[in-house]
């Protein structure tokens, strides 16, 4: 017995819709009910894979291996629950999947058009996600915005569904509504215009959110309802917040939460959103900060889209800041800077502690391994996050263990390869099967007593002792090859945990230093604002010892 709510954008992208939406479903979850949501997007790539994450954002990794987009992992932030497969659609998956039902005649001989059978995909996929986790409500964002020829299955979908049971779909319009400098006042034509596009697709919005710098005040209210036929009380003000956790409760002051379950003919089961409160409240009133750089590459088409490449090492940065009771102060770093003028290295040491995340390629790779030296050798707490672990274990392998031309095969043929392809990934590359082909997904991590890395998560999980094992996620190719690890081991580096099926290097870490550790995983996909991740929260920690103001 599902209900059903799509959650659609305006004329304008980028306005939180994904936000919109983990915060909604936090707020039916916080009174009583399963809630689950599904991303719809638009483009015809079957995943976010093979995608470069600083023109759509971040790579979204699944416990189950599947590659999203990045609301999925704002989705799990929000409601504290792992999703999967079933929560990520694209109009690739769904036109190969209708493809492949052709092809093996589960048509039965019928002619296969995009409507109706294409929307039918959708919906027998939405409903499939809603059996499986057992959802009292699903929430579909419908990527893009409205009017766009892309998205129009999706919609067509959500048409269909509301025809066949209209008291199980619900419709919010996410609207923003622009404050012109020179004119100064908050104008409604743009929300109106999606409205009017939105019936054009057969759908009136149940709910409309305005997005705006301010609170929507009166007459911009009671305009929006008069010109997009909906009560007053179901046009909902969602201003800029500092920090998008507070969002949810920006929401129910307006009890945006009681005003869908009585459309639904509910009634709440309780009402627990005190824990986030509390921690929004304590947030506001902090007033310490660490400083935190994160190296990576630069980015010629902007620092904006940056950011979003690397939005869960980021809300996993300030889930263990504020949990420290710290406020975090992020700081981009170019590593072709230190390349370019290696005296600038000197400059690591204002900050209290040094990430090098994932990512791909040769490039400004020298100057990450210059980073990671100095780190090493300067005692600034670092973590390095899967690409960041290999560097590590390149600049250990040539500085200390003194294996000169050490390298990984990512960037070389030639030279010690001490990262390398794990077996199965050589004769995929040779094949060109690239998308949905790393080690993708949760995985065993053994830890070893008497380390850093098993302290950090037995901190957590006092039930360690007794059996050291948890599972994260990963997205790959390359691995520490098997052949230098004995003598990196010799050499000092500590091997802090393995993948017990097949003894891969997950974490390395140093002794007599503060804060030295690298993972082959994605710790960050875990972490959420009431449960930071072990490795994060230890990190932050340390980096508050290393306070360099």
């Amino acid at each position: 017995m599902a209900r059903y709510i799509f959650i659609i954008g305006g004329v304008m992208s980028g306005i939180g819709k994904g936000t919109i939406t983990a915060s909604i479903g936090k707020i039916l979850k916080s009174k009583g009910y399963k809630v689950t949501c599904i991303k719809a997007d638009p483009y015809l790539n079957v995943d976010a894979g093979t995608m470069n994450p600083t023109e759509h954002g971040e790579v979204f990794v699944t416990k189950d291996g599947v590659e999203t987009d990045q609301d999925i992992g704002t989705y799990e932030r929000f409601l504290g629950e792992e999703l999967s497969s079933l929560n990520y659609l694209t109009s690739g998956k769904v036109y190969l999947s209708v493809l492949t039902k052709e092809r093996n005649l589960e048509y039965g001989g019928k002619c296969v058009e995009a409507v109706p059978h294409i929307p039918e995909e959708i919906i027998s996929q939405i409903k499939k996600c809603a059996r499986e986790t057992k959802a009292d409500f699903v929430l579909v964002e419908i990527g893009g915005t409205v009017g766009e020829y892309q998205n129009q299955m999706f919609m067509e979908a959500a048409r269909m569904m509301h025809l066949k049971e209209p008291n199980k779909v619900l419709f919010v319009l996410v609207s923003y509504l622009p404050i012109p400098q020179t004119i100064g006042e908050m104008k409604t034509k743009p929300t109106q215009t999606a409205c009017r596009l939105l019936n054009e697709a057969g759908i009136q919005p149940d709910i409309i959110i305005g997005r705006a710098e301010c609170i929507l005040d009166f007459p911009r209210k009671k305009k929006i309802a008069t010109f997009c036929n909906v009560d007053e009380e179901d046009v909902i003000s969602s201003p800029d917040v500092e920090n998008i956790y507070e969002v949810p409760l920006v929401l129910e002051k307006e009890n945006l939460g009681d005003k869908i379950l009585r459309k639904f003919n509910l009634r709440a089961k309780k009402k627990n959103l005190l824990d986030w409160e509390k921690l929004i409240s304590k947030i506001k009133n902090l007033k310490k900060k660490v400083k935190i750089a994160i190296v990576g590459k630069y980015f010629e088409i902007g620092e904006f889209t940056l950011l979003d490449s690397y939005i869960s090492v980021m809300e996993a940065i300030k889930h263990s800041a504020w949990t420290n009771n710290v406020l975090p102060e992020i700081v981009w770093v170019s590593a072709w800077e230190f390349e370019k003028s290696p005296q600038k290295l000197s400059e690591l040491s204002n900050y209290s502690g040094v990430i090098v995340p994932g990512g791909f390629g040769k490039r400004d790779v020298e100057g990450k391994i210059l980073a990671i030296k100095f780190c090493r050798e300067n005692k600034i707490p670092y973590l390095g996050l899967c690409f960041g672990l290999q560097l590590a274990v390149i600049e250990f392998a040539r500085n200390v263990a003194n294996i000169k031309d050490a390298t990984s095969r990512e960037f070389s043929e030639e030279g010690e390869l001490v990262i390398d392809f794990m077996p199965e990934q050589k004769a995929l590359i040779r094949e060109k099967k690239y998308g949905g082909t790393m080690r993708l997904g949760e995985y065993k991590l053994k830890l070893f007593p008497k380390t850093l890395a098993f302290k950090a998560y037995q901190r957590f999980y006092p039930q360690l002792k007794e059996n050291p094992v948890v599972l994260e996620r990963h997205r790959h190719r390359y691995e520490v090859n098997p052949e230098y690890v004995e003598i990196l081991k010799e050499k000092g580096l500590v091997i802090s945990g393995i993948n017990p099926e097949r003894d891969l290097v997950e974490i390395i870490e140093l002794k007599d230093h503060p804060f030295f550790l690298g993972t082959q995983f994605h710790p960050e996909f875990k972490s959420q604002l009431l449960k930071p991740h072990p490795l994060f929260f230890e990190f932050i920690r340390a980096s508050i010892k290393n306070l360099t103001f």
